[in-house]
């Protein structure tokens, strides 16, 4: 009997799970992964509509909207939103570790409070589960209307830089800007030291090149790395491009002038035109420069 009665349980079982429905989500869920510099930000939430609801704060009959005031947020719908950091991030001038956290945010009438929570068990926005003493970080923005409209939530990064990056949180007119840093400085010179270390190719100096060359830094280290580019790897057209940049940075116009020709002549053998327009781009104002001086 009893093999009996467990057999019916996991025969109902079964009908049960067969019996579900997939159905498409209210509140469609979405990823979004943003390198910055050498690091990476992930963000995960679901995606609710507006559907001609007062979002924030209150409603014209004074009732709450929403979203009210002074209560905790998940910042989307269904599960919390997450976001993970693979390094320690700055935040409104507070070090973020990197981990996962919950994002929350607490919106009040003048301003809003955005929440890195530790715990990321909590369904949704916790609630009563919700402790204060397990947030990693708290910080203050102050959203604004926008002519903009976004039906749905709409979370993205922008302004992205190899240090930075801002967050962008909007929904239909309301828009919130978070902003974040890193040191990417410090993680790339471990990288080249790390790299010059180990048996660098000519990729690796023409890397490092560039990199200083884009930050304006070490540019004087910058020439000596692509001459051993050039010299274990041959002649190529970026590795010119570059050299020529980095003269050109460090007020060398005729040397400049000089390897923008020659990346040029190789652009053009593999008819890479954009390299080509670059380049007479940046002859015309090195060549000013020469006249001017």
């Amino acid at each position: 009997m009893r093999k009996i009665g467990l057999l019916l349980l996991v025969f109902n079982v079964s009908i049960c799970t067969w019996s579900q429905i997939t159905y498409p989500k209210a509140s469609p869920f979405s990823k979004l992964e943003q390198e910055i510099g050498l690091s990476k930000i992930t963000l995960e939430y679901s995606r609710p509509a507006v559907r001609g609801r007062e979002l924030f704060g209150e409603q014209a009959d004074g009732q709450p909207a929403l979203v009210p005031y002074d209560r905790i947020w998940r910042v989307g719908a269904n599960e919390s939103t997450k976001i993970t950091f693979e390094h320690d991030f700055v935040v409104d001038g507070h070090t973020l570790p990197q981990g996962k956290y919950a994002l929350y945010i607490f919106p009040y009438r003048e301003y809003w409070e955005v929440v890195f929570h530790k715990n990321t068990g909590h369904w949704g926005d916790g609630r009563a589960n919700y402790d204060p003493s397990e947030d990693a970080l708290r910080v203050k923005v102050v959203p604004i209307k926008t002519m903009q409209y976004h039906e749905n939530l709409l979370l993205t990064f922008e302004n992205i830089t190899h240090n930075s990056a801002q967050l962008i949180i909007q929904w239909a007119r309301t828009k919130a800007v978070v902003s974040f840093a890193t040191d990417t400085k410090r993680i790339m010179e471990n990288e080249i030291r790390e790299k010059l270390a180990n048996s660098p190719t000519g990729q690796t100096y023409y890397e490092i090149a560039r990199y200083y060359q884009e930050e304006g830094i070490r540019l004087d280290e910058a020439l000596p790395y692509l001459g051993k580019a050039l010299q274990m790897n041959g002649k190529t057209y970026y590795f010119y491009r570059v050299k020529a940049l980095v003269e050109g940075d460090l007020g060398d116009y005729t040397a400049a002038i000089e390897s923008a020709k020659k990346s040029i002549q190789l652009a053009e053998k593999e008819n890479k035109d954009e390299f080509v327009r670059l380049n007479q781009k940046d002859i015309k104002v090195w060549q000013e420069e020469l006249k001017n001086n």
